[in-house]
């Protein structure tokens, strides 16, 4: 997930809490406490449904009533609106390998879990390469190497110019489904609800839009399984708060805000929708007031929307939406479940802004799971809650029906990490085992499950990377423990017992040199080494902090990631052998500032990606072979 500087600087003032020294702290397992930091068990948590919308606005008008402040709610700015363990893949390697012409494999979208898709920059089928680039969505042939089809995105059919903002896509077949915004209406109502808004375009011929569907609200993440797309969507409440500026206390700016909230119908917490098929026909909706549900605890200042599509119907239809009256962070997909997590961070704002208490709560995150197994509409299945912040979605993880899930967790002024396997429970999620007191002071920088071994990296000085033992969901239990300087902020299978790591080397007291990248050997889970290394010395990825600039490619033990430095943005390749990281060179593009983002590899051809243009590059030599421009 994606948060806004705005939340960023926010949230600046519980870096104490955050920060402290290397400490030697042993890990815990089950439910005993590591050095006084007791990760505790996660709360009893489910999600109720309402029984009529008036339920539903009676419900919704007393949270937000309680949870407005003097100047509105607080946590409005906190969340911006970007789309912001693989199993087989990971055991196998961890390069996704997909099917394509005979004799030809390619490289997706580096993701999470092998068969579920996530949006990205650029997708391929290992016949075409389809990108987003400067407004327009660009189809390009991987075999003779030019542009097939274009298709302007900022105006509609009959040439009315639309506020388009479209970022990421999907590809199924035949079918793209672009991601983005479209600001061409006004928010609060009329034809044409302005949003979150998803595209469905025809690439059988020359690329044509077959429908578009807008939501009130900001984009989450998306999911694909199939031929299906998981979109979720988080919006917020149209209420019109008065000028409390002129009022002299907070008391007084507070009750003008709660007879606002108080006198706020229904359709001010429920999102509006429009779609529209490739003739222009528009249809127009909202969220039914059954499709709503809530957790125990909420503050009615969010909604989760989660919209569902079928790339191969002949238009995008109405969404089947469902909502939960919550926020949300973090979006993980295995292909049966869907979660999402919402890190509660709400209430340590609105108790810090509203100065309610003389310490910000203690964090929790709550988690939300839908049954995806099916095409149709997804089946709330349960929810739960467990202490301490997420980092993203890998700190998520369901293995033969537990959830593992690591988080931070700050108590007394320290803070600790822990991870927790959870199991549905008659409709919730409850815990079953824990491990907890890893990286005292510290915080989780990356994490990944692979089967029934677990890795997470912890940071402030140095970098311990743990390796877990999740065998038995009950008893999880720290196998081993490496400490070496700097950290990986991402971590990534690479077959036979290796892990790679992507990072940050740094000095002992914790200084930043550069980016690193690390060969792990973790056949011996109780003895974790590190056998190779390769830094660039002031250098930095944005692979660091989006995977999906990761690309590893093991047929040919290739490396590619994006590198900024001082030097001219450029792809730094290596060769990872079974105890080695070589240099095989770099790739660059025109432009002495031109950032290059995304990395594929078709056949035997590695292409990579800028605002520029796409470059064909022979995977085995790095001796050029075409440049497209776009």
């Amino acid at each position: 997930m994606r948060r806004s500087l705005v939340a960023l600087s926010a949230l600046s003032a519980l870096s104490v809490v955050l920060s402290g020294c290397t400490g030697d702290a042993t890990p815990t397992t089950g439910s005993s406490s590591a050095q006084g930091v007791a990760p505790g068990p996660a709360p009893a948590f489910k999600l109720v449904a309402f029984d009529s919308c008036e339920q539903l606005l009676s419900s919704l008008r007393a949270a937000a009533a309680e949870a407005v402040g003097p100047w509105g709610f607080g946590n409005g700015m906190l969340r911006g609106g970007g789309i912001a363990d693989g199993r087989a893949a990971d055991l196998a390697g961890g390069s996704d390998k997909r099917a394509a012409p005979p004799g030809q494999e390619f490289s997706g979208t580096n993701t999470h879990e092998a068969g579920v898709d996530e949006p990205d920059l650029v997708k391929t089928d290992g016949k075409r390469i389809v990108t987003l680039a400067h407004g327009s969505l660009k189809v390009i042939d991987a075999a003779s190497r030019t542009v097939t089809g274009s298709l302007t995105l900022g105006s509609d059919e009959v040439g009315e110019p639309r506020a388009v903002n479209v970022g990421e896509l999907l590809l199924a077949g035949d079918r793209a489904l672009l991601l983005g915004a479209d600001y061409k209406a006004d928010v609060a109502g009329g034809p044409g609800v302005s949003g979150a808004q998803v595209t469905l375009v025809d690439l059988a011929g020359a690329p044509k839009v077959l429908g578009r569907f807008t939501i009130e609200g900001g984009l989450l993440d998306a999911r694909q399984v199939g031929g299906t797309a998981r979109v979720v969507v988080v919006s917020r409440p149209r209420i019109a708060f008065p000028d409390t500026s002129r009022f002299g206390t907070d008391d007084a700016r507070i009750a003008a805000n709660r007879s606002a909230v108080t006198a706020a119908p229904v359709d001010a917490w429920l999102p509006k929708w429009t779609a529209e098929d490739g003739a222009g026909k528009r249809t127009e909706g909202r969220v039914d007031c059954g499709a709503v549900s809530r957790p125990s605890s909420y503050s009615a200042t969010a909604m989760l929307t989660v919209l569902t599509f079928d790339l191969g119907g002949a238009a995008l239809g109405g969404g089947d939406p469902v909502s939960v009256v919550a926020d949300g962070d973090t979006v993980y997909a295995n292909g049966p479940s869907l979660y999402i997590a919402n890190d509660q961070r709400w209430r340590v704002m609105a108790d810090t802004v509203r100065k309610r208490v003389a310490s910000p709560a203690r964090p929790s995150t709550q988690v939300f799971r839908f049954d995806i197994s099916g095409a149709g509409r997804p089946r709330f299945a349960a929810s739960g809650e467990v202490p301490g912040w997420l980092l993203n979605q890998y700190s998520m993880s369901e293995w033969d029906g537990h959830l593992r899930i690591a988080t931070t967790d700050s108590l007394e002024n320290t803070t600790s990490s822990a991870v927790y396997v959870l199991r549905l429970n008659g409709g919730r999620l409850t815990e079953v085992g824990h491990v907890g007191g890893l990286g005292r002071s510290e915080r989780i920088y990356s994490v990944r499950f692979i089967g029934t071994t677990g890795y997470v990296v912890t940071f402030r000085q140095t970098d311990p990377l743990y390796t877990l033992d999740l065998r038995d969901p009950a008893a999880p239990k720290v196998a081993g423990e490496l400490k070496i300087p700097g950290y990986s902020a991402y971590l990534h299978p690479a077959g036979d017992g290796r892990l790679l790591g992507l990072g940050q080397d740094a000095t002992e007291q914790g200084r930043v040199q550069g980016m690193q990248v690390s060969l792990f050997d973790v056949r011996d889970p109780a003895r974790p080494a590190r056998v190779a290394q390769h830094q660039r010395k002031g250098g930095s990825s944005e692979a660091e902090y989006d995977p999906h600039a990761f690309l590893y490619w093991a047929p040919l033990g290739l490396l590619a990631v994006p590198v900024w430095s001082d030097q001219q943005p450029s792809v730094l390749v290596l060769k990872v052998g079974d105890a080695a990281i070589t240099e095989a060179g770099t790739i660059t593009h025109p432009g002495r500032y031109t950032t290059i983002r995304r990395s594929l590899i078709v056949g035997g051809t590695l292409w990579t990606l800028s605002e520029q243009g796409l470059k064909a590059t022979d995977a085995a030599t790095l001796a050029d072979q075409a440049w497209i421009a776009l």
